[in-house]
């Protein structure tokens, strides 16, 4: 009964005039101790003095209270701007205080109330910082006690003893709702191991170990280091992951609500806080001119990077946003998303992109003037397997809608690509190699620039490795590799998305855009972080296979094929790939040639003439190596 009266209590904000009383009559007590103390606890005064006294400070310290403004803070949310506010309030009381003493002395009498010792003024002074910022502590502490739910709370430890590990400390100690109880902090700094911080002690990582967590019942550590290493996160990570703790990370200060940090934005480590390279930022208000008021198309719309670029761009004020896709169900499923957000002038289109008189038809119906091409076949062995599909999608498919985006006269035509083009290894690769030079091809042919981007592989995008392994994870593994030493480049899919937006916007045509996705991963070293993150053992709860490359599958991807470097950008993580010289002439003969291949066509015979456009397709791992030993006897 008494905590739920308190609690119902505690729910209720004191008023300011409350407040000032309080303050008031906390500065009348310290009056009368600063008397006690000057006279050695005794009471060697004029008492009726003091009394005359009384209503004189109680008057002044009104007007200096309300100048400072201390009596409109909230006393549960007590913090340091708080704090100096009442200093600075006591610092005026006692100089009004003084000057007034030494008024009295010179033109009224030394029997005035407003003659107070200046011992007296001064021990005043030091009581009422103590007793104030005291009193208010006291409550505010006393409400957090009150407030916190003993059932739901965990003990946990704060990574980091810096400015960033003390905004952490205040934003869970100011939060009394989020049912964390900080019971010390770690750092690797060894001149702060072993210090007290706020009443908490500093640890050394290699202190944590089973017995302190069991003496101390922590269940969480928040890592809170502005721009670690991701090396090094991962091995803090690992440590106390094996020790069967819950990490959580604060994340970077300039994604902190309005300069400050609320305890809603501690998230759990994820994989992407891995990379091995800080996220890709971009930040350009020329975006929105770029798309404001015009109609978007956006194929492939329902894929991961297709929906996450209609997510960005419906950010934007378009006029209209198309979104065509041949996956219905997955179509469907986007279009909701936005119909529950609101969202207007969104149309979903189910039609193909082989389809040349529908996409016509589309493209003369709404009349766009950006256009993403994200549709494509993108899974590697599938497609080695398939070759006629990949053309019919990859080059036909982009064909289509490049020559429709000229003839309707569209802005811009952003082509969605890919590392694995880049000397390419696999039919999927080589494919999408083309589509690149096919929208090269159409340089300078019309009103419309291609511009294409280039990136590597997508944490968490459909068929990629991420959902992969968690799902091996989840039955209880073992994890697939293919090769212990195969790497990839890897981004986000909001980065990803971001880099297209921003491509479209400073692309004037011809360009291919790669950007700095910092060192390449190796997928093993992946694997093994993913069961960490999960809370296991690698090998001991769950191992890693490895199961030898896939057709077409090669160990290192590049951002650059050979003889192609890159100039700079406005933005440091972005370039634009000088590709080498085309024969446009050539080519575009012998992509039309391609596109026209029979279905019936056999597959060496198709992967042939994707060979003869592309002469550093080198088949890895594949049926297809024979084409390269025929024209290249020394292979």
């Amino acid at each position: 009964m008494i905590v739920k009266f308190l609690n119902k209590i505690s729910q209720r904000y004191a008023s300011k005039w409350l407040v000032l009383l309080f303050d008031v009559s906390i500065v009348v007590l310290t009056f009368f101790l600063a008397y006690l103390i000057r006279f050695n606890f005794k009471i060697d005064f004029d008492v009726s003095t003091l009394l005359k006294q009384i209503p004189y400070v109680i008057i002044v310290a009104s007007i200096s209270l309300i100048a400072v403004g201390s009596y409109k803070g909230v006393v549960r949310f007590t913090g340091f701007k708080d704090i100096v506010n009442v200093i600075i309030g006591a610092n005026i009381l006692a100089t009004i205080l003084i000057c007034c003493t030494f008024l009295s002395r010179k033109f009224i009498s030394d029997d005035s109330i407003f003659n107070i010792s200046g011992s007296i003024i001064y021990i005043h002074l030091l009581l009422n910082i103590l007793f104030l910022i005291g009193a208010k502590l006291f409550i505010k502490s006393l409400y957090n006690h009150i407030t916190q739910d003993v059932n739901t709370t965990a003990n946990v430890l704060i990574f980091g003893a810096g400015n960033s590990g003390m905004l952490t400390y205040d934003a869970i100690q100011n939060d009394t709702k989020n049912g964390f109880q900080v019971v010390g902090f770690i750092d690797d700094d060894e001149r702060k191991i072993g210090k007290k911080i706020n009443l908490l002690k500093v640890y050394s990582i290699s202190s944590i170990d089973e017995a302190f967590i069991k003496k101390y019942d922590v269940e969480d550590v928040i890592i809170s280091i502005q721009n670690i290493d991701p090396s090094r996160l991962l091995q803090i990570t690992g440590n106390l992951f094996s020790l069967g703790l819950k990490v959580k990370i604060v994340p970077p200060v300039q994604s902190w609500i309005d300069g400050d940090l609320s305890v809603g934005q501690i998230k759990e480590v994820k994989i992407e806080d891995l990379l091995g390279r800080d996220p890709i930022n971009i930040k350009n208000p020329d975006l929105e001119d770029q798309y404001d008021n015009k109609v978007i198309l956006i194929t492939g719309a329902a894929g991961s990077i297709g929906s996450e670029i209609s997510r960005k761009v419906s950010l934007y004020n378009y006029k209209k946003l198309i979104l065509v896709d041949n996956a219905e169900s997955a179509l469907y499923d986007i279009q909701q998303e936005f119909k529950q957000l609101g969202l207007s002038n969104i149309d979903a289109i189910v039609a193909d992109v082989r389809n040349k008189t529908r996409i016509d038809q589309i493209f003369n119906q709404y009349k766009p003037k950006i256009v993403f091409h994200a549709a494509a076949y993108k899974h590697v062995p599938l497609m080695e397997n398939n070759p006629f599909e990949a053309v019919s999608v990859n080059i036909g498919g982009t064909k289509n809608v490049a020559d429709i985006a000229v003839k309707h006269s569209v802005d811009k035509f952003v082509l969605i690509s890919t590392d694995k083009a880049v000397n390419p290894t696999n039919v999927m690769g080589a494919t999408k190699r083309i589509a690149e030079l096919y929208v090269t091809c159409l340089k300078g042919k019309g009103h419309t620039k291609f511009i294409t981007t280039r990136f590597g592989n997508v944490l968490g995008s459909n068929g990629s490795v991420i959902p992969l392994f968690k799902r091996q994870i989840e039955k209880g593994g073992p994890l697939t590799v293919t090769h212990k030493e195969i790497t990839r480049y890897f981004m986000t899919i909001p980065e990803a998305c971001q880099l297209v937006l921003e491509a479209a916007a400073m692309g004037n045509g011809g360009e291919i855009f790669v950007f700095d996705m910092g060192e390449p991963i190796k997928i093993f070293n992946l694997a093994k972080n993913m069961i960490i993150l999960s809370g296991l053992r690698y090998p001991e709860d769950i191992d890693i296979k490895i199961t030898g490359l896939r057709p077409g599958e090669k160990i290192y991807e590049e951002l650059l094929a050979d003889g192609e470097n890159t100039k700079k950008t406005y933005h440091e993580k972005i370039m634009i790939a000088k590709s080498r010289f085309v024969d446009i002439e050539k080519a575009e003969k012998g992509i039309n040639k391609l596109t026209s291949i029979n279905s019936l066509t056999q597959p060496l015979e198709i992967v042939s003439s994707i060979k003869s456009l592309i002469p550093e397709y080198i088949s890895n791992n594949s049926t297809y190596e024979v084409l390269d030993t025929k024209n290249n006897p020394k292979l």
